[in-house]
C-alpha cells in the first residue's frame, strides 16, 4: 500500500511542480493527543477522530544569501572549530544491464551435446536442474544421472540438482555452468531455472520451468527452448520476479521442422537436435553503498549554527529537512535563511537541492540554524519513489550540546531514538501495567462484573494498538492530500478508538457458499436456519454482498443503493437481519469498497461512468490502473484488474461510501462489515470508514501469497503475517483480518503430516493469531477456497482437524457454510459448546506443548487441552489439574478440566 513514511511525508508526487525556481504546494498538520496523558500523534499512525480541515495555500519559499556561504568554502577537513561532524553510511538501490545465455551445442567427438546457461551480471548463480524421461507422465523432475552433473553439484532430495555457475577464467564476462549428456540416453528433456543466491531472484519462463527438449516429438507446452522448433518461443519469456528486470530482445523465427504425421516411436528412434544460442538483455537491482557527511560549526559573526551536508550520491538529490525543539523529534520549519533551491511542503518540512561542488562527483548544502534549535531531522529524496534514510530512521543530527557528541551519531540516533520511544509509550505501557494489575487482583476479580472486565481488557487492547502503532510507524501514514490542519483545539484534542472486534468471545459462520445466489431466495432459506444457527453456539453471521452486481455472486458491484440482488429483495434481506437479531445473532454485511462496476462507456468507450445514486466519473477511478483510464490519483495498494478500482483518496469518494455504510447500518441493521479485497486500498481509509459506521465487528480479507522454496512451503512466514499485521496496524486495529497465514500452515501441516510447523521460531502459532490474536479471524474454509471453486481447498477429510485447531485456539474463529451442514455438523457444534462453557476467547493463552511430525497438541488457559495428528499425545496426569476426555474424533482429541 501506498502509505507515506517519515522520510518521504509525500504519497503523490503530481502534488509537487517545479517550475524554475518557485513549487507549487500544499500545507500539512502537526496533532496531539491527550487520553488522560499527552500523547504525541504526529509520526504515528493513531490518526484517530480529527476533523480534517483543508488550507488552501500557493507558498513559495525564496532563498536567502545574506548569511549562507558557498559551499565549496566550507572546510570540513580541520576539527578545530567542529561542534559536530559524522558520515552515514546509506544504500541505495541502482541498477545494472547484463545479458544471459542459453546454449546448445554438439562437442568435438559428434556424439555428445553440452547445454550451456550463462550469466554476464555478478552475483552467486545457481542453476537449479533435473531431468524427464521417456515415457514420464506429469511435470515431475528427477535427478540426471550422476555422469551428467558438472562438478560441485548438490543433489536437492530426489527430484532436482543445484549447479553453481562460475567464471571459467578471470578474464571472462560471463558466470556459466556446462551439461555433457549423450542423446542415446532415455532422457526428453532438461528442466532448469536459474537463481541469484544473493537476492533471492528466480529466472523463470512465464512464470514456470524453462525445459529443452531432447527429443523432437515433444508435444509444445508453450514452455519448451531451442530443439527443433528453434529458439523463439523462448523469447521474451523471462519473467519478472523479485527485484530483476528483464528486457526481451529478438529472436529467430520457430523452426519448420516437424511432421506430425510420424509416429512417437518413429521419431524417437530417429533423434535429431538442432542446436541454438540465444541473448537476452538483463537489468538486476544491485545495493550501492554511498556516504552522507554532516559537519557543525559556529558562526563567529552571527553566532549561529552553519551545518555543512555533502554528499556522494549521484544525480540531483533533494534534502528533506526540518528542525525538531526536543528529543521528541516532531518536525517544524526553522527560521530563515534557507539554502539557494529551497521550497517550502505543506507547512512542515524544507527541501533543498543539493547543489554540485566545483570538484569531485559529490553535492551539498549549508544551513543556518539558531543555536537554540535541538537538532536536526533529513531524509534524501532520489525521485518520487526513491528515498534514502539511515537504518530505516530519519537521519539525526543533535545540535543541543552539539560540542560533546562529536563524532558519535550511532550512539546519539540510538540514544534519542529509545528517549523518542520512551517519551511516546512509556505513559501507555505504565497505563496497561496499572490496569492489568487491577484486572488480576482478587478483590477486583470478585467484585467487577464480566462486562467491566471485558471493557478493561479491550481499554488495554486499545493501549496496545496504540503503543504498537507508534513502535512500527515512524510518522502518520496519511495520504498527502488529507493532511492539513485541525479545527479542533490542538491542546485538548478528543480521540476515538473503536475496536472492531466485539466481546472477544465472538464465533463467526459464514451464511452462504458460492451457489448460494443460484436459489434466488438466499435469504429466505437462511431466515429459516436463524434458530438453528443462533442453536450451534455462533454469535455472528457473515452474509453475502447485497448490492446489484455484474456477477451474481455479488462481488463485482454496480449500484451499491440497489439491494435487490441475486440472494433476494431488500425487504426480504431486512426481514432476514431482523430474524438473525432476535435470535441473538450479530450480521456482518460484506461490502466491495474496492472496485465498482461501471454503467456508461467514456468517450474512449472504456467503461469509467457511473450511474445511480453515486453517478461518479472518471475522477472516481485510480489512474494507475491501465484498463479502464480513470483520472484519480495513483492506486493506494493492488490492483483488481476486473473492474474499475476505486480511488480513496478523493474527498468525495469516501464522503459517499461512508453515508452508504451508514445507510446500510441504519436502514438494513447491519452489525458490522466483512472488507472484501482489502488489499487493494490502504488501511487508514479502512479506519476512516469505520470510524463513520461505527462497527461492533469488522474484519478484512488481506490476502497473498505465502512463501516457497522449490514448491514447498517455507517453515519461517513472519514475513507473510507482518504483512496482515501491518494492514490491520494501518486501520489503527480498528479491524481484524482473516489469518491466512495459520490456514496456509494448517492446511502444509495436514497435507504432508508436518505438524512440527504450527510452531514458530519462538514457540507460538505461527500465524497472526501467535501475534495479535484479537485481530486474527481464523478459519479452514470459505466460498472461494472451498465450494463449488475450491481454489485452495483444504486437505479431505482432515478438517475437523482445523476446527479442533480454530476453535480451541484465540482468535476469532469462522466456520464455513458447507461444514455446519454436512455430517461434521455435530462435531463443531460440540468444539463450539468446548470453547463457550471454557470461555475461551480472541485473547487466551495459548502453551503449545509438542509440536512434531505427526502430532501437535497444546494447553490453551489452563483449561483446555487439544491434540491433532495420528501421534500419540495425553496431558500430564501428574500435574494439579485432571482431565477428562470433551471430544475425540479422527486424528484429534480435546480434554478439559474435571
Amino acid at each position: 500500500m501506498a502509505a507515506v513514511t517519515v522520510d518521504s511525508l509525500i504519497q503523490n508526487p503530481t502534488l509537487l511542480f517545479r517550475s524554475k525556481s518557485k513549487v507549487l504546494l500544499k500545507p500539512s498538520r502537526s496533532l496531539e493527543c491527550s487520553r488522560n496523558r499527552k500523547l504525541l500523534l504526529s509520526r504515528s499512525s493513531c490518526f484517530c477522530g480529527f476533523k480534517i480541515k483543508p488550507r488552501q495555500t500557493s507558498l513559495v519559499v525564496r532563498a536567502s544569501s545574506s548569511e549562507t556561504a558557498l559551499i565549496d568554502n566550507f572546510d570540513t577537513s580541520s576539527t578545530d572549530d567542529v561542534l559536530y561532524k559524522e558520515t552515514f553510511p546509506v544504500n541505495r538501490i541502482e541498477k545494472v544491464e547484463g545479458k544471459i545465455f542459453i546454449r546448445l551445442d554438439q562437442s568435438k567427438n559428434q556424439q555428445d551435446w553440452q547445454l550451456t546457461v550463462g550469466c554476464s551480471l555478478p552475483g552467486k548463480w545457481i542453476l537449479h536442474w533435473g531431468v524427464s524421461y521417456i515415457g514420464d507422465s506429469g511435470s515431475e523432475w528427477d535427478q540426471p544421472p550422476k555422469n551428467m552433473r558438472p562438478p560441485g553439484s548438490i543433489p536437492i532430495r530426489d527430484y532436482a540438482i543445484d549447479t553453481p555457475l562460475n567464471k571459467p577464467s578471470k578474464g571472462d564476462m560471463f558466470h556459466e555452468v556446462k551439461i555433457d549428456f549423450n542423446p542415446s540416453n532415455e532422457i526428453a528433456a532438461i528442466h532448469f531455472v536459474l537463481k541469484d543466491e544473493e537476492t533471492g531472484a528466480w529466472y523463470q519462463h512465464r512464470g514456470r520451468d524453462f525445459k529443452v527438449p531432447l527429443v523432437d516429438y515433444l508435444e509444445d507446452d508453450g514452455n519448451t527452448v531451442g530443439a527443433k522448433r528453434g529458439f523463439g518461443v523462448w523469447s521474451g519469456a523471462l519473467h519478472q520476479f523479485s527485484n530483476v528486470l528483464l528486457k526481451a530482445e529478438a529472436s529467430p523465427a520457430d523452426s519448420p521442422n516437424n511432421n506430425n504425421n510420424e509416429s512417437k516411436d518413429s521419431k524417437n528412434k530417429n533423434r535429431h537436435l538442432e542446436g541454438f544460442y540465444e541473448e537476452l538483455s538483463i537489468v538486476k537491482e544491485v545495493s550501492v553503498g554511498n556516504l552522507v557527511s554532516v559537519a557543525v560549526r559556529k558562526s563567529l559573526e552571527t553566532s549561529k549554527l552553519v551545518l555543512h551536508l555533502e554528499t556522494d550520491v549521484p544525480g540531483n538529490v533533494v534534502v528533506h529537512w526540518g528542525i525538531c525543539r526536543d528529543d521528541a523529534k516532531r518536525w517544524e520549519i526553522p527560521a530563515a535563511p534557507y539554502p539557494p533551491e529551497t521550497t517550502l511542503f505543506k507547512n512542515k518540512a524544507l527541501r533543498t537541492l543539493l547543489q554540485p561542488k566545483a570538484t569531485g562527483n559529490r553535492s551539498g548544502a549549508l544551513f543556518t540554524l539558531d543555536e537554540e534549535v535541538f537538532g536536526f531531522l533529513f531524509v534524501l529524496k532520489l525521485d518520487d519513489n526513491t528515498w534514502l534514510k539511515f537504518e530505516e530512521n530519519d537521519f539525526y543530527v543533535p545540535l543541543s550540546g552539539a560540542s560533546s557528541v562529536l563524532g558519535q551519531h550511532g550512539q546519539s540516533e540510538s540514544t534519542s531514538e529509545e528517549i523518542s520511544s520512551n517519551s511516546y509509550t512509556d505513559g501507555i505501557i505504565n497505563e496497561i501495567r496499572n490496569l492489568v494489575s487491577g484486572l488480576s487482583s482478587e478483590k477486583t476479580q470478585k467484585t467487577q462484573t464480566k462486562e467491566a472486565q471485558e471493557s478493561i481488557l479491550q481499554e488495554i487492547e486499545q493501549l496496545a494498538a496504540e503503543a504498537y502503532s507508534i513502535f512500527r510507524s515512524s510518522i502518520a501514514t496519511f495520504p498527502e492530500e488529507d493532511v492539513a490542519e485541525t479545527d479542533t483545539d490542538t491542546t485538548k484534542p478528543t480521540v476515538k478508538i473503536s475496536s472492531g472486534t466485539g466481546s472477544g468471545f465472538e464465533i463467526l459462520c459464514q451464511g452462504f457458499n458460492w451457489e448460494s445466489h443460484k436459489s434466488g431466495r438466499w435469504y429466505m432459506e437462511l431466515q429459516e436456519k436463524a434458530s438453528e444457527i443462533s442453536s450451534l453456539g455462533f454469535t455472528v453471521i457473515w452474509l453475502p454482498p447485497p448490492t446489484e452486481s455484474v456477477s451474481p455472486e455479488g462481488y463485482m458491484p454496480k449500484d451499491l443503493y440497489n439491494l435487490n440482488s441475486r440472494y433476494g429483495t431488500i425487504d426480504e434481506l431486512k426481514e432476514l437481519v431482523k430474524s438473525l437479531h432476535k435470535v441473538g445473532l450479530k450480521v456482518l454485511g460484506d461490502v466491495v469498497l474496492n472496485h465498482r462496476c461501471a454503467h456508461f462507456k467514456n468517450q474512449n468507450g472504456i467503461w469509467n461512468i457511473f450511474g445511480g445514486r453515486l453517478n461518479w466519473d472518471d475522477r472516481a477511478v485510480v489512474a494507475d490502473d491501465p484498463h479502464f483510464q480513470g483520472r484519480g490519483n495513483k492506486s493506494s495498494g493492488d490492483n483488481f484488474h476486473a473492474a474499475p478500482n476505486i480511488d480513496h483518496s478523493q474527498e468525495f469518494v469516501r464522503k459517499d461510501l461512508k453515508e452508504w455504510l451508514g445507510w446500510l447500518r441504519e436502514e438494513i441493521g447491519y452489525d458490522g462489515w466483512r472488507l472484501d479485497f482489502v488489499r487493494g486500498f490502504w488501511g487508514g481509509y479502512v479506519k476512516d470508514y469505520l470510524d463513520a459506521s461505527e462497527p461492533y465487528f469488522a474484519v478484512g480479507e488481506y490476502w497473498d501469497s505465502l512463501s516457497y522454496t522449490y514448491g514447498e512451503m517455507d517453515h519461517n512466514q513472519d514475513a507473510h503475517r507482518q504483512r496482515i499485521i501491518d494492514w490491520i496496524n494501518a486501520t489503527n486495529g480498528t479491524a481484524g483480518a482473516f489469518d491466512v497465514t495459520t490456514k496456509g500452515i494448517l492446511h502444509s501441516a495436514l497435507e504432508r503430516c508436518e505438524y512440527w510447523r504450527l510452531s514458530d521460531q519462538k514457540g507460538k502459532p505461527p500465524g497472526v493469531v501467535g501475534w495479535w490474536p484479537s485481530r486474527a479471524v481464523t478459519f479452514i474454509e470459505n466460498h472461494d477456497t472451498g465450494s463449488t471453486q475450491g481454489h485452495w481447498r483444504f486437505p479431505g477429510g482432515k478438517e475437523m482437524q482445523g476446527y479442533a485447531y480454530i476453535l480451541t485456539h484465540p482468535g476469532t474463529p469462522a466456520v464455513f457454510y458447507d461444514h455446519i451442514f454436512s455430517h461434521y455438523r455435530s462435531e463443531i457444534a460440540a468444539l463450539i459448546s468446548i470453547r463457550n462453557r471454557n470461555q475461551i476467547h480472541c485473547r487466551s493463552m495459548v502453551k503449545i506443548v509438542k509440536a512434531e511430525r505427526d502430532v501437535y497438541a497444546a494447553i490453551i488457559d489452563e483449561k483446555v487441552v487439544m491434540k491433532i495428528g495420528p501421534g500419540y499425545y495425553e496431558p500430564p496426569s501428574d500435574g494439579p489439574q485432571r482431565w477428562s476426555v470433551a471430544l475425540e474424533g479422527k486424528d484429534y482429541k480435546v480434554w478439559e478440566t474435571s
